[in-house]
């Protein structure tokens, strides 16, 4: 059967077998097309910014002019050159640098925000290895001028609370604009960027200055959201902001003992919700969560760190958001969050990125089609009639 095979294959036209070549190629280019760069505009496409309330007297124009599209995303995690593969790295920041272009092109966002955690090595980091690591970011989360992007301070980037210099700060804030303390204000929405890794409570240089800024950032918030009848000499001198309640931006999760009551497919797997969380390593301390609270009684917390989504109540009515990683290196299924926000109400949708396990089963399926056609294109494999016919041959005779 071999024999007669290769044969028949010496005996095949050259342009016959060149044609079956160029469809051989025209199949794979396809598959890897796909699976590299349109699955991601397939599955986001099916992606929608949820729906916020304007009030009672806005009409749609302005409604919708009054809203703020942010994407949130968190722990992307970025290879570095201690622990990072080439191969692994090349595969990870395409991926992600796929899903954010496409979400930034098909969603067109007002503003981005990263929740820490950009790099995986930033806490080892030389100075060489740094400026590479931002240099791929930048190419890999470029954005347009239409969309801002803003980035939070996570452990990775800076080192945990014993590791943290203020070398390791200043250079992180001198790349990304970041301080801790910082106000952002945009359609009147108020948005709170916090160190976390700095609220440790001990009285460190970085950990006092960045206290004393969110005491301040408090102050002038408090002072303007009181209404004219009842301002005070204190607030005589401070300049007004927005009234909003702010939103808390920071990448330690507030204190909550584990992740039990967190449910939905990319919650935290089973075995590991009811294993404790470290205060000041998985979540902040008690203290230092009540201490946010207190300052700033925010009508919406965002955070990441876990790499899993989570959804808990802090003081029975300020919602807190985990956001899990950006990263197929952390998750099977990374997904980002998609806000609508008005100064008095927001709304947000999950939205998730490729499954990686369905990216690996049509590459399996197509690699098995592919080694089938081969099969049969050269008469190796041998079709089920001939097979049956050869056997009823052999029975009558």
């Amino acid at each position: 059967m071999l024999s007669f095979s290769s044969t028949n294959v010496k005996s095949l036209p050259l342009k016959k077998r060149l044609c079956f070549l160029l469809k051989l190629a025209c199949f794979v280019s396809s598959v890897f097309i796909f699976c590299e760069f349109l699955i991601y505009y397939v599955v986001i496409f099916q992606c929608r910014w949820p729906e916020v309330k304007g009030g009672a007297h806005t009409d749609k124009k302005e409604t919708s002019a009054s809203v703020l599209k942010a994407i949130i995303l968190a722990d992307t995690h970025l290879l570095g050159e201690i622990q990072g593969h080439w191969l692994d790295k090349l595969r990870r920041e395409w991926q992600m640098e796929r899903s954010f272009q496409t979400a930034i092109w098909l969603l067109q966002p007002d503003i981005v925000f990263i929740l820490g955690d950009v790099f995986d090595e930033g806490k080892w980091s030389s100075p060489q290895a740094w400026a590479d690591d931002v240099r791929r970011f930048q190419k890999m989360f470029k954005s347009p001028v239409s969309t801002e992007l803003v980035v939070i301070v996570g452990n990775h980037d800076i080192g945990f609370h014993y590791e943290m210099t203020t070398y390791k700060v200043n250079r992180f804030e001198k790349v990304f604009n970041f301080t801790s303390g910082k106000l952002i204000s945009r359609k009147g929405i108020n948005f709170v960027l916090v160190n976390s890794v700095a609220m440790e409570g001990d009285g460190c240089a970085v950990c006092r200055t960045s206290e004393a800024k969110l005491v301040a950032l408090s102050h002038q918030l408090n002072c303007s959201q009181q209404k004219p009848n009842h301002s005070n000499k204190r607030c005589s001198d401070v300049e007004k902001l927005p009234g909003s309640e702010p939103i808390l931006l920071q990448h330690y999760p507030l204190y909550r003992k584990n992740d039990a009551e967190c449910s939905g497919e990319d919650s935290a797997p089973p075995e590991e919700k009811n294993s404790p969380f470290k205060e000041k390593y998985d979540v902040l301390s008690q203290e230092a969560s009540q201490k946010l609270i207190w300052w700033f009684q925010p009508r919406l917390i965002l955070s990441g760190h876990t790499h899993s989504a989570c959804e808990v109540l802090h003081v029975g009515k300020i919602p807190e958001i985990s956001v899990p990683s950006f990263s197929w290196r952390n998750r099977n299924n990374p997904s980002f969050i998609m806000g609508s926000i008005t100064p008095t109400d927001f709304s947000l949708q999950k939205c998730f990125l490729p499954y990686e396990s369905r990216v690996f089963t049509m590459y399996c399926a197509a690699g098995a089609l592919l080694v089938i056609l081969v099969l049969a294109h050269f008469q190796l494999l041998t079709p089920p009639f001939y097979f049956a016919q050869r056997l009823i041959s052999k029975h009558k005779a």
